[in-house]
């Protein structure tokens, strides 16, 4: 087998799939990168058997191979090479698959491919979504997902169909985002039962979308795996997470007494300040409002105090409630417009967090006690 192929566009390929691979995992052969030539392709595939990825790009190619390779020394290898095309060669019965570029030679140790396991990438349930849709879903909620690994359930996004809406939530239990999307093919039955992608699987999902912007992707569904494909060329396969998602509409309040609007980014600025005179474990700061203002304080018992005053639009009584102040400012942060608008009932109750010009979207935050 003989290959020619642009130095970069392997590199691209390789750095698509490396985060796939898991370099601790107990079996060495899921630690290495199937790689396939055939007719004028290259196809290069990753799995830790939670996460599977499968990437192909074009080169001209004279016989098929398959084999496996350490992944992360060939993409070392080819970050070091000048931007030009490579030579890539592999003698039948042979393990060393030579790489020549200019006047660099390299010789690396290659495995059966026969050991690498069988990937799948498909299903039947299809619909497609828009690669900015998807980001924007994944934006919008990736931040509240829970890093507590006893909480399987909480440790993802749940995608559910909900009234013909593709709806995105991820909560920890402190915290919850929520945001619609239009759905192209409706009454998809896993989705309206609903699944739950992991955090990995997000974080790939963040990529193909990235790759492709404004692209529309296919999707499918089973009972185990969601599967995304991308011009035919990237290819995704992630193992749900096989447990029930928590009942989150009960921790969203029916109605609200109380609302506040405030300009985004001088409450983002104003809470930044404050918060670095809080807890460091707690992040805590307390928030008073009265007509028309907003004091954010916090204390450190070893360090000291610090307070401000903002103002906001706020009609109600007055009111002192408090705030992870981390909390406060990721769910402010992925609101991409000037106001911020907080919605509440009393001092202990869930606040909601939106904005008039995101009409799909809703956080909660929950208060803190101080």
């Amino acid at each position: 087998m003989k290959l020619r192929v642009d130095t970069d566009n392997l590199r691209d390929a390789l750095n698509k799939i490396l985060t796939v691979i898991d370099k601790k995992n107990s079996r060495p052969i899921l630690t290495y990168t199937l790689l396939t030539v055939s007719n004028d392709k290259i196809y290069l595939s990753a799995t830790d058997l939670e996460v599977s990825a499968k990437y192909s790009i074009n080169a001209s190619t004279e016989g098929t191979a398959s084999f496996c390779i350490n992944a992360k020394n060939l993409f070392d290898i080819l970050k070091e090479l000048p931007n030009t095309d490579i030579n890539i060669e592999l003698e039948d019965g042979e393990n060393l698959l030579k790489i020549n570029c200019e006047e660099i030679h390299y010789s690396l140790l290659i495995y059966e491919a026969d050991e690498f396991p069988k990937l799948h990438f498909g299903s039947e349930n299809t619909f497609t979504l828009n690669s900015d849709d998807l980001l924007n879903l994944i934006t919008k909620t990736s931040y509240a997902i829970s890093n507590d690994e006893t909480r399987l359930h909480f440790n993802g996004i749940y995608f559910q169909e909900v009234e013909g809406k593709l709806r995105a939530v991820s909560t920890d239990g402190h915290r919850l985002s929520l945001i619609e999307n239009d759905i192209s093919e409706q009454n998809n039955e896993a989705l309206i039962n609903g699944i739950i992608i992991p955090k990995k699987g997000v974080a790939e999902l963040r990529k193909i979308a990235e790759t492709y912007p404004g692209a529309n992707l296919f999707i499918s569904v089973d009972d185990s795996y969601l599967y995304v494909t991308a011009n035919e060329q990237y290819q995704l396969g992630i193992r749900l997470i096989a447990r029930e998602y928590p009942k989150y509409q009960a921790v969203i309040p029916a109605k609200t007494t109380y609302s506040l609007t405030a300009d985004k980014e001088v409450i983002q600025n104003a809470i930044r300040r404050i918060k670095i005179m809080s807890n460091e474990k707690s992040n805590a700061v307390k928030i008073k409002l009265t007509e028309n203002h907003m004091t954010i304080s916090a204390n450190h018992p070893s360090l000291g105090d610090a307070k401000e005053t903002i103002p906001v639009d706020y009609e109600g009584k007055e009111i002192e409630i408090g705030f992870n102040a981390r909390f406060l400012l990721d769910s402010i942060a992925i609101l991409n417009t000037e106001n911020v608008t907080f919605e509440f009932n009393n001092e202990f109750s869930a606040v909601i967090v939106r904005s008039n010009d995101i009409q799909n979207y809703l956080g909660i935050i929950m208060p803190l006690r101080i």
